[in-house]
């Protein structure tokens, strides 16, 4: 084959395979090695290598021979001196040196050899492509055309050559789908499978209609319009909720649904015709419960902080359409909003909040507003018992009645888990930290007791105490725990002390020791810049201090004695210091009372000098003490 017929093959092979020229050369020189080894029955402890040329197709094997002076014993593993040197002049008896080794029939033999060899390798290139493809696409819409319907669901032509699945509970239901159709889907998982990659994709999963919307509306896709949040049924209902950017200026809801709802509308045709509410964000939970129901008219929602639910209110007329086909309507709302929604009619509601009236008589004294229209509420529910028409006016009544009775046991309710949670964290502060960083193991527990507790997920000491205050019977109700051993575990709780931390306490009293030895440094420096200041007294040799040692043999450290720190004010005193020289130079010694830093003029400098009462000695107006 000539080189220019060669290269455009390789090319052509290269393009319709989707693959990297490295890679196929690679595969190819791979594939050689092998058929090189098998030819002529190599080692595999030999090295062998095997070049190509993309150009001509020429393969040249090279393999590692070891060099012999007198002759070859194995021409497969041995080279003459002189051939080795054709490669490597410096090369010497005994060495390795690659020789090229390509055999003289080696391109027919190695053209069927490496075959299967290259196709192998190539069909794992052209795998290992498709998984690192089609992993980047996760989450991403992809298309394809259907290539089989079975019992385990729909199998999906894509790009690459690669295959999709879409299992059952992925499809959107009651859609019929035939061969050869093109479709769009979701990859929602991407996995290495025996014979390539497993990509299952999906058309029921809202990241699905996430990335219509996306592709529908523009303003989506540049972050103008935000999707907050998605709760969808296939087939059947959606409900989306959209925000719109922080000074954007622009309606969400209309956005999405677009002029005359052509956006929307494409939406849905690609969902089998499933409908989709579109409906706007509010940081009000109120509004937004409110607007998550829609279509159905909301008179009144009230919100249970504690348990996190939500009563919605709603007219008689209005509630099959809150609540929805079996349910559906209020279902969503509620996977859209996070919240747990219970629906009511006006009518139903005001026999709830009756009967709470009635029960309580605190809340009746709280809400003497509501209580004064609960004759006119029980008129009207009888009105509604017997079948007679109820007027407007009677359902304003009632819905101000509902609203004065709700909104008071709510305030009830959060006052009560206010005061709980004031309780629970005034027990929490009784109890010392070092008790939640105690491990279990750290107090005198019994064996079997410590694996209970341990099992049933306890590790420090303070969770125990915790859970023994605030509630003892989640302790008690373990297996294996009874009131034996709640005595035993109280008895070493309370034989445990955790000292508080006096990290304060420490620092305050290292300020107010540093502070004497501080007012001493500064008064000494002052000494010395007075004494610095006086021209006559200024001499030419460096200022040194006198170094005295005491009775018991202490000295000072780097110039400056050890009892600086018990000076006081006193101690500098001018009058006799020549006498106390003296009396220090014969030898006199006594104990300890200070020291006086004070100008020596026979030395010409400030002297550091330590006082002692002198024992037995009457003139004790010459000794400072």
């Amino acid at each position: 084959m000539a080189k220019s017929e060669f290269a455009q093959a390789f090319d052509l092979m290269l393009e319709e395979k989707q693959l990297a020229k490295d890679v196929v050369v690679a595969a190819i020189e791979s594939a050689m090695v092998s058929a090189y080894r098998r030819a002529v029955g190599a080692s595999a402890a030999q090295h062998v290598e095997a070049k190509l040329n993309p150009d001509t197709g020429d393969v040249s094997v090279f393999a590692e021979k070891e060099v012999v002076e007198d002759s070859v014993v194995d021409e497969r593993t041995e080279t003459l001196l002189e051939d080795a040197r054709k490669t490597d002049p410096q090369c010497q008896a005994g060495d390795m040196v690659m020789m090229e080794s390509t055999p003289d029939n080696f391109g027919r033999v190695a053209a069927q050899t490496a075959r299967q060899v290259i196709q192998q390798r190539i069909r794992d290139a052209e795998r290992a492509n498709q998984i690192e493809y089609y992993k980047q696409q996760e989450g991403e819409i992809v298309s394809g055309l259907v290539q089989a319907i079975n019992a385990q669901g729909v199998t999906l032509g894509l790009e690459m050559k690669a295959e999709g699945v879409m299992p059952n509970n992925q499809r959107i239901p009651k859609e019929r789908l035939k061969l050869h159709d093109r479709i769009r889907a979701v990859v929602i998982e991407v996995k290495e499978g025996a014979r390539g990659p497993q990509i299952i994709l999906s058309r029921a999963h809202r990241n699905f209609l996430r990335r219509l919307l996306e592709n529908e509306v523009p303003e989506i896709y540049h972050g103008i319009v935000e999707i907050r949040s998605i709760a969808r049924e296939p087939g059947e209902r959606a409900k989306v909720s959209v925000a719109a950017a922080p000074q954007s200026n622009i309606d969400p809801v209309g956005a999405c649904v677009g002029q005359k709802g052509v956006r929307i509308q494409a939406i849905v045709k690609e969902l089998h015709d499933e409908k989709i509410d579109i409906i706007q964000w509010d940081a009000n939970p109120v509004v937004y419960i409110q607007k998550a129901v829609s279509p159905a008219r909301v008179s009144g929602v009230y919100l249970n902080e504690a348990e996190h639910t939500a009563t919605v209110v709603v007219h008689d007329d209005q509630l099959s359409l809150a609540i929805g086909r079996e349910g559906q309507n209020a279902r969503l709302a509620a996977k859209l909003t996070g919240w747990r929604i219970d629906v009511k009619s006006i009518l139903e509601a005001a026999g709830d909040a009756l009967a709470k009236l009635q029960e309580d008589a605190e809340l009746q004294s709280a809400v003497s507003q509501a209580t004064a229209l609960v004759p006119q509420v029980e008129e009207t529910l009888l009105k509604k018992a017997e079948n007679r028409s109820i007027t407007p006016e009677d359902f304003a009544v009632v819905q101000q009645f509902v609203d004065l009775v709700e909104r008071r046991v709510i305030a009830v309710k959060e006052e009560a888990q206010q005061a709980e949670d004031e309780a629970v964290a005034a027990i929490r502060a009784e109890i010392p930290q070092a008790a939640f960083e105690a491990p279990l193991n750290s107090v005198a527990l019994k064996e079997h007791v410590f694996n209970i507790l341990t099992e049933a997920g306890y590790e420090t000491v303070g969770q125990l105490m915790f859970d023994l205050k605030t509630n003892p019977n989640k302790v008690l109700g373990l297996a294996g725990i009874g009131a034996k051993v709640i005595s035993h575990i109280e008895e070493v709780l309370a034989a445990q002390t955790y000292a508080e931390p006096v990290a304060e306490a420490t620092a305050e009293v290292e300020a107010v020791a540093e502070a004497p030895a501080a007012v001493v440094v500064a008064e000494e420096e002052a000494v010395v810049e007075a004494v610095a200041e006086n021209p006559a007294e200024k001499k030419k040799e460096p200022r040194r201090v006198v170094e005295e040692e005491e009775e018991d043999g202490e000295v000072s450290k780097d110039g400056v004695s050890l009892g600086l720190f018990d000076m006081k004010p006193e101690m500098f005193q001018s009058e006799e210091s020549a006498e106390e020289s003296d009396d220090k130079k014969k030898g006199k010694k006594g104990k300890k009372k200070g020291v006086a830093l004070e100008f020596d003029e026979s030395l010409g400098e400030v002297v550091s000098r330590k006082k002692h009462k002198r024992g037995g000695d009457d003139h004790d107006d010459d000794n400072w003490e």
